[in-house]
């Protein structure tokens, strides 16, 4: 009988996982379908480029997924039935019923975080959000106030796009925390270098409780005043596996075992951001295509070992190496980190780090099989 693999979701971690797999398994009585809530790849890594306007000519940040021996059905997924083994997608009549389940729907910018955000706020975490705000910041006239909330590599990212695409906007950086926090002094102090440079703002320490239609509110008290806001202040994953039989944490995140397994339903597998798995070192991954591309070659391979009898191979070896974070065209910083996620000392900045930087992302798309 033809085992039926469902992949749930065509990101960094789904969609290595699917080509992988039906490549590993070509000649296989498997069948292999990929469900995701468009018909293209999108590098999620580089839409605040998008959003910028700072593609090159001749690239594109998005890729057809059709072909490469996987069905596509393309949908947004509604429900996950794990005792039925069945996933409805939204507009189709019949259900999708599955052997095995690859759950890789990723993460959302959380728009309901505070008030206001989803009727006043944009964000770069899908392309259709990176699109909506380039439509805005082309409004905005010189002199505009745009505010990004977060200093994580997101906001970081996103900010320094601006500021350097568009030196006619003043950009503060909002963070509740500190900028670089996490990162090695000479990696803090370039930020700041950076950043003072491009003429980008920084408020730390200040935690934005509300989004108005003309600026935010702080819980210390303060307003700032801004013509379009840009959220990267968190993540949230989307809802099926916490509303299923299925074990999740209290971030709706699929709980894993080593084999990267539901704890629960141990037909369903958990990659990328909507899994929660465990590092090296003993932490839990981050929401990163750094721990997304791992888990889904290894999904792929224990996939391919479990249906041809052969014995299982080791646990998943998920390991946070470190941060990439770009500051523009010509510039980023390369962090590295030891065993719970420190960072050592020495660090790599400017046009060296930017180089290292474009390769890691060009590399990413290319081992997802995008």
């Amino acid at each position: 009988m033809t085992h039926h693999i469902v992949v749930l979701g065509a990101g960094y971690a789904g969609l290595t996982a699917a080509r992988r797999a039906a490549r590993l398994l070509r000649g296989s009585d498997v069948r292999l379908t990929l469900v995701n809530r468009s018909e293209r790849f999108v590098e999620r890594v580089r839409l605040h480029q998008l959003a910028a306007r700072g593609i090159p000519p001749g690239q594109s940040l998005f890729r057809a997924l059709a072909g490469s021996g996987v069905d596509l059905v393309v949908g947004e997924v509604a429900e996950v039935d794990a005792e039925a083994r069945a996933v409805t997608v939204a507009g189709r009549a019949d259900r999708l019923t599955y052997d095995t389940l690859v759950y890789a729907l990723g993460s959302a910018a959380d728009l309901d975080a505070v008030p206001g955000l989803r009727e006043h706020g944009f964000a770069v975490a899908d392309a259709e959000g990176a699109g909506r705000l380039r439509a805005r910041l082309d409004e905005l006239p010189g002199g505009a106030v745009v505010a990004v909330v977060g200093a994580g590599p997101t906001g970081v990212e996103v900010a320094a796009e601006l500021a350097e695409a568009r030196p006619d906007l003043s950009v503060e950086l909002v963070t509740r925390s500190e900028l670089g926090g996490g990162l090695s002094p000479g990696a803090r102090r370039h930020l700041r270098r950076t950043f003072a440079r491009l003429g980008v703002g920084v408020r730390e320490h200040q935690r934005v409780t509300a989004v108005e239609r003309d600026g935010v509110v702080t819980a210390e008290g303060a307003r700032l005043a801004c013509t379009a806001l840009v959220w990267a202040g968190g993540f949230r994953v989307p809802s099926p596996a916490a509303r299923s039989a299925l074990r999740t944490d209290e971030r709706g995140r699929l709980v894993v075992d080593g084999r990267l397994r539901s704890v629960s339903h141990p037909e369903v597998y958990g990659v990328g951001d909507s899994a929660s798995a465990a590092t090296v070192t003993g932490g839990e991954t981050r929401m990163s295509c750094q721990a997304a591309l791992p888990m889904g070659r290894y999904v792929a391979v224990d996939l391919a070992r479990t249906l041809r009898g052969r014995r299982s191979g080791r646990p998943a070896r998920i390991r946070d190496l470190g941060l990439d974070v770009a500051l523009g065209r010509r510039n980023a910083v390369v962090q590295l980190f030891r065993g719970g996620g420190r960072p050592v000392g020495a660090v790599l900045t400017g046009r060296p780090a930017a180089w290292i930087k474009h390769r890691v992302v060009r590399a990413a798309a290319w081992l997802a099989g995008a």
